[in-house]
């Protein structure tokens, strides 16, 4: 692979900016999710035994325990982490010489520190894969004081292949859990017929989607299972540079088909800053490209390098003819001339897919190894080549460092990554990851999917009564309830509690005990709970008075379909009863007190009283600022900051480019040209100064004899 600045400087970029709506989206959320009168409070977490600061670092790994030596609570501690994290986070986007591995060291130890304390809210997939990819940048990035502000970086396409073994995981996991956890929705071909109403937060673009035709929807899953399985199977480490150009539009493609219909997520923006890990400078140079391609056409081709562009373009061929093939084979792609459709049918078992895993995944492990074992190697003659005895030994250096780290990690990826097929691995390894699980450096994906329901998308709805006769349904902002409200556009905005509900109504209520806390701060009437589902008061019912009684039932939801029921004008959804979800209750209820209880939301000790530092008084002051402001809003404002500051900072380099040739070419109209005397005379003066500075007499000689050649 070719050299990876341009790419290496995107990946940070990006990376740096998707911790700028991370952190962003959960200090909007904290006084709900985690403050003194939140659903879950932090403070239930601190250890009622003072515990030395080291020893509880190493139990649970979070900043979070610093909170009391800088006299702040729980609440404004996490809330000082995440405003860390978005300074740090935006200076990383904005100033290149920010983009530091130190840096990036930070914005993941504070991000680990929310994810250890955050419970149930902060255990989505995207949060796993953050953390990994932030710990990579921190890898990738460069760090000036080790590197004592030399050129030489040859060892960075060894750190940069680790983003490109991660995509590789993440998107062969996922494609593959499809199959192997037996859902009939893939196998069947009929995942996107109910996709689309399923995923947790659709756009209105996902209902003019669904509305398509069944043979269209069907061959639809066959293009993501291929682009999710054999694709990157065929193409992410292949030799051939094509090839991976190929794959990274097809996934970049594939991203963008799911921010348009399923809202733009964390998970999305991450796979969207992994796959540059599939591209190279020359992709982006474009000048250096064209007077390459020129000088290639002026020199005359030897017969071996032909021989080698023939073969590549032929393997390339090959490439693309095997996928178009298999997608015919296993799919059972057929043309039905009449109605102008084409039919598709898996051609496959799940023991088959079974029996493929378990074969095929061992030699992926190979390849990788393989692949690496090239970057590390090119990187590490690029060292030995360097110039000079000093440079050369500290480049090696480096590279023995780096390498080493990046075995490291490539090993205990492979733990994670076998264990979909149930492959063995090294007992060493596995102690390792055990010991280094706890700091989330590699993650599992694919193991979450969940088996998509054809019989609509199950959502929780919430019900408040003063008397127990009149209900009146509590709807959140951020996920479906009323059937007539279009689906909501919120990404990047990550709303916790919408996706936690929406998991729910798959799991059930005995498999989420911070539900119970969600009842009980609602019938308490805690605005900061409030918010989470509604901002605006006037679209909650009980803003003036909390309800003395709520419930919860289960609905099935499902997309309106205008040719069947001639609804879309009136509604975008349409829904029926399931079951009921969660009794009614009430405060002081003996029931509700033991599920309290049950749920570790009993208060045991008394809240500790609020402190007047300086410290506090910026966040409390900070926190006034965005109170009663959506999540959504806030951070569309600051991404708005930041595109308008690129737009400024551009507007100023386009403007100073445009200046600095015209005076030159001013000057050098004015200018006279210079006598023959006067330059002889001047390189003559030059050339004495330099000979006189040399100590050796025969340097001196030289330099006289070549001296009038110059001239000349």
């Amino acid at each position: 692979m070719g050299e990876v600045k341009t790419p290496r400087r995107m990946f940070l970029i990006s990376i740096a900016l998707i911790y700028v709506c991370a952190f962003s989206s959960i200090y909007v959320q904290i006084p709900g999710l985690f403050g003194d009168e939140g659903i879950v409070p932090v403070r239930l977490q601190m250890p009622k035994v003072q515990r030395p600061l080291l020893e509880q670092l190493e139990a649970s790994p979070s900043l979070l325990w610093l909170g009391p030596s800088l006299g702040l609570g729980p609440q404004q501690a996490l809330e000082l982490i995440c405003l860390i994290g978005v300074v740090l986070s935006l200076g990383a986007v904005l100033l290149g010489p920010l983009r530091d591995s130190l840096i990036y060291f930070c914005l993941w130890a504070l991000y680990l520190s929310l994810y250890n304390v955050g419970g149930d809210f902060l255990r989505s997939e995207w949060d796993v894969l953050l953390l990994e990819a932030g710990f990579l940048a921190v890898l990738v990035a460069p760090l000036g004081l080790l590197r004592c502000g030399s050129s030489h970086k040859y060892h960075d396409s060894v750190t940069f292949w680790l983003t490109r073994w991660l995509f590789f995981r993440l998107t062969f996991c996922t494609g593959a859990s499809k199959l192997a956890s037996g859902d009939p929705a893939w196998y069947g071909l009929s995942a996107l017929s109910h996709h689309f109403e399923n995923q947790m937060s659709p756009t209105p673009l996902a209902w003019l989607v669904h509305q398509l035709p069944d043979w269209l929807l069907r061959l639809g899953a066959v293009a993501v299972l291929q682009c999710e399985i054999t694709i990157p199977l065929m193409t992410f480490f292949a030799p051939i540079r094509r090839l991976r150009l190929f794959s990274f539009y097809v996934q970049l493609f594939l991203q963008l088909c799911h921010i348009l219909t399923g809202n733009c997520g964390l998970l999305n923006l991450l796979s969207i800053a992994l796959s540059v890990s599939l591209l190279d400078d020359e992709h982006f140079n474009s000048s250096a490209l064209l007077k390459k391609k020129k000088g290639q056409e002026k020199k005359a081709r030897g017969c071996t390098q032909t021989f080698l562009c023939v073969l590549a373009v032929l393997v390339e061929l090959a490439v693309y003819l095997f996928i178009l093939i298999s997608t015919v084979i296993l799919f059972k792609l057929q043309i039905n001339w009449e109605n102008k459709t084409l039919s598709s049918k898996t051609n496959f078992s799940q023991m088959e897919f079974d029996e493929f895993l378990k074969y095929f995944q061992g030699p992926t492990l190979w390849v990788g190894v393989l692949s690496f074992t090239w970057e590390a190697v090119a990187a590490m003659l690029m060292c030995v080549c360097t110039r000079g005895l000093v440079s050369k030994v500290w480049s090696l250096i480096q590279w023995a460092v780096i390498t080493a780290a990046a075995v490291a990690i490539f090993a205990l990826s492979v733990v994670p990554y076998t264990a979909m097929a149930g492959m063995s691995v090294l007992p060493e390894v596995r102690e390792a990851y055990s010991v280094v699980e706890r700091y989330q450096l590699v993650g599992a994906y694919g193991i979450q999917h969940r088996i998509i329901s054809t019989e609509g998308r199950p959502e929780i709805i919430l019900e408040g009564s003063y008397d127990g006769l009149t209900w009146t349904e509590m709807n959140p902002m951020y996920k479906p309830g009323n059937v007539n409200t279009a689906p909501p556009i919120v990404g990047p905005y990550q709303p916790r509690l919408e996706w936690l509900m929406w998991q729910a109504a798959q799991e059930g209520s005995d498999q989420s005990p911070w539900f119970t806390g969600l009842i009980q701060r609602l019938l308490q009437g805690k605005p900061e709970v409030v918010s989470l589902l509604q901002v605006d008061e006037a679209q909650y019912p009980f803003s003036q008075k909390p309800p003395a009684l709520i419930k919860a039932k289960l609905y099935n939801y499902h997309f309106t379909d205008p040719a069947k029921d001639k609804t879309h004008m009136q509604a975008w959804w349409r829904r029926k009863y399931k079951e009921e979800f969660f009794p009614v209750v009430t405060l002081g209820d003996l029931a509700f007190e033991k599920l309290l209880e049950e749920s570790g939301l009993k208060e045991k000790f008394p809240k500790q009283p609020s402190s007047d530092t300086p410290v506090s008084q910026i966040l409390s002051h900070i926190r006034g600022h965005v109170k009663g402001l959506s999540g959504s809003l806030v951070l569309s404002t600051l991404l708005a900051t930041l595109v308008g500051i690129f737009l400024i900072k551009a507007v100023f380099s386009w403007a100073s480019g445009g200046k600095k040739p015209r005076p030159a070419a001013a000057d050098h109209k004015t200018k006279k040209p210079k006598e023959p005397s006067e330059t002889a005379e001047k390189s003559h003066t030059a050339s004495l100064s330099t000979r006189g500075g040399k100590k050796d007499s025969e340097e001196r000689k030289v330099d006289s004899e070549k001296s009038p050649r110059k001239r000349k």
